[in-house]
């Protein structure tokens, strides 16, 4: 029946039940006929609990099939199958071994065990509906039997389940192998990245405790325009006017925000400002930028092999970068030792170029440099770094997640120069919250903060000369 993916040897393990046993006894055999009170009992019990029971004893089904999928499928066959034929190969395999087993099952069970089947022969098992739903984020796994995601800017506990860790240890392999990387007792932790561009960061054990820890942050495939950030609510069109004036013009920018607050997402956007005539050279330790631009140069560090040999750090592609005649350099975080080839690329002739960094306000940002310049064994006076900082960055750009969920580009700050020992800044939009709804959604507006741009001469120079209005201040949607 299937005899073009089947291994020559493969032959198929009987396991003794009884023959057409109903499908909610799954895998098991068919108990004894217990006692009368205990019949009842059973009849009374929790609904959550048969089906909990129900589900781990089509897991069971689900790991036995595997197995023999494994144990019969010619791998190496597979390798050139299309799509369509390893799906009718395995939904074969399995319904063999269904009638081997005496298990029943109904259309769409055997459906969504096929599909199951298939993702783990060719996919993440598990995870791969996740993956595949536009909705998800972020998918977070804690040990086998704990799988968050986050949708909507809130965490959420999934019922998907690995097995066991053995299992969940399989799934982390396969990813990590497939980028020509490994984990395992020595190295128990790896970054990589996905087919897809998803970012993938695993820990196992011994550093993992209580199973091994996955995080995916996924990598949207459409990226948001202007259009769309305005529309759903992360600025308004004023700024959005004020923001395609700076980069225009060629200002410096930094997008300062935590962890998930929409650094990337802001900076894509930025991005859409840049003329497509002009040169762009990307550096990001996994490359998640999605210019459309016709002239980009992507560049990816490397991590240390095994041996602990042939790193290539965002430096080293920084300084390769300065080679290669860009008009804009695009680092996608900024967090070590290249800060100071970053701000003298924007210092000696890289205008409008742009970084993130990791900060909770447009101050915090400046000292967030200071910090990485000193942390790079760079002996400066203070006011030589201040003063390198405030001549490099034009713009710092602060977007946040807020307690909703909710993200917001909640603060546009421009450096205006220098004040004595300090850096001087003034800010010109901010998101104003005024309150908490029952539901616990923030109430707040958009509004200028009535300073006129210390860059108007500039923007006027260039042919944005904005009105007068944007700059007063305002109530958002």
């Amino acid at each position: 029946m299937f005899s073009r993916y089947k291994k020559d040897d493969a032959k198929p393990k009987l396991v003794e039940v009884q023959k057409n046993e109903p499908a909610a006894a799954v895998a098991a055999a068919k108990p004894a006929p217990a006692p009368e009170k205990e019949a009842k009992t059973a009849a009374r019990a929790v609904p959550m609990d048969k089906e909990r029971k129900r589900k781990e004893r089509l897991g069971e089904v689900k790991a036995e099939l595997h197995k023999r999928l494994l144990d019969d499928l010619n791998l190496a066959a597979l390798d050139n199958a299309s799509e369509g034929d390893l799906r009718s190969e395995i939904s074969a395999i399995a319904g063999e071994a269904l009638e081997d087993m005496s298990i029943v099952l109904n259309r769409d069970e055997r459906a969504t065990l096929n599909q199951e089947l298939f993702d783990e022969v060719t996919g993440l098992g598990p995870l791969e509906p996740l993956l595949k739903d536009d909705t998800v984020n972020d998918i977070l796994v804690n040990g086998p039997k704990q799988v968050f995601i986050e949708r909507d800017g809130n965490l959420e506990l999934t019922d998907t389940q690995f097995k066991d860790e053995r299992h969940l240890l399989r799934i982390i392999d396969k990813i990590v192998s497939a980028v020509g990387r490994r984990v395992d007792e020595s190295n128990p932790y790896v970054d990589a990245r996905l087919q897809d561009g998803s970012r993938f960061n695993a820990m196992v054990s011994p550093i993992a405790v209580d199973g091994s820890l996955v995080s995916i942050r996924k990598f949207k495939k459409e990226k948001l325009a202007i259009d769309d950030l305005v529309n759903f609510g992360a600025f308004t069109e004023e700024m959005a006017a004020y923001l395609q004036a700076a980069v225009s013009t060629r200002l410096n920018i930094i997008v300062s925000g935590g962890t998930g607050s929409g650094k990337t997402t802001a900076l894509n956007a930025l991005s859409s400002f840049i003329d497509n005539n002009e040169r762009i050279l990307t550096i990001e330790d996994t490359a998640e930028l999605q210019l459309q631009q016709t002239h980009v140069g992507r560049m990816e560090s490397r991590p240390p092999n095994v041996e602990g040999k042939g790193a290539v750090s965002q430096r080293d592609c920084l300084k390769n970068a300065l080679r290669m005649r860009p008009d804009r350099i695009i680092v996608g975080e900024t967090r070590g030792e290249e800060v100071i080839d970053m701000l003298q690329a924007m210092n000696t002739g890289h205008d409008g170029s742009m970084t993130t960094i990791h900060a909770n306000s447009a101050r915090d940002s400046v000292s967030r440099l200071e910090n990485m310049i000193a942390m790079a064994g760079i002996e400066m006076p203070l006011k030589a770094v201040r003063s390198q900082i405030s001549s490099a960055v034009n713009l710092v750009v602060q977007v946040s997640r807020l307690q909703d969920g909710s993200r917001r580009m909640t603060s546009i700050t421009e450096i205006t120069g220098m004040e004595g020992e300090i850096i001087s800044m003034q800010e010109m939009f901010r998101y104003q919250r005024v309150g908490l709804t029952p539901e616990n959604k923030i109430i707040g507006h958009f509004t200028a903060t009535g300073v006129r741009s210390h860059y108007s001469e500039r923007f006027r120079m260039w042919g944005y000369d904005l009105p007068a209005s944007i700059f007063e201040p305002f109530e958002g949607n």
